[in-house]
């Protein structure tokens, strides 16, 4: 049985979420050039990327 529209979109968003959990984890280990690597996986992944970036202080990189 195909899943409607809403549980898609509520699938998707809960494997981003745990996704981002696994970057942030990453960046408290990462070296400078690492750390611009995952800041900008984090751009292509999600639209509210800078929001995340600024909370872990990555608005630079």
């Amino acid at each position: 049985m195909p899943l409607s529209e809403r549980a898609k979109e509520i699938k998707r968003r809960r494997h981003r979420k745990s996704k981002i959990k696994d970057l942030e984890k990453k960046l408290a280990k990462a070296s400078p050039s690492d750390k611009a690597n995952i800041a900008e996986k984090i751009r292509r992944m999600t639209p509210g990327a800078e929001v995340i970036l600024r909370r872990n202080e990555l608005q630079d990189v």
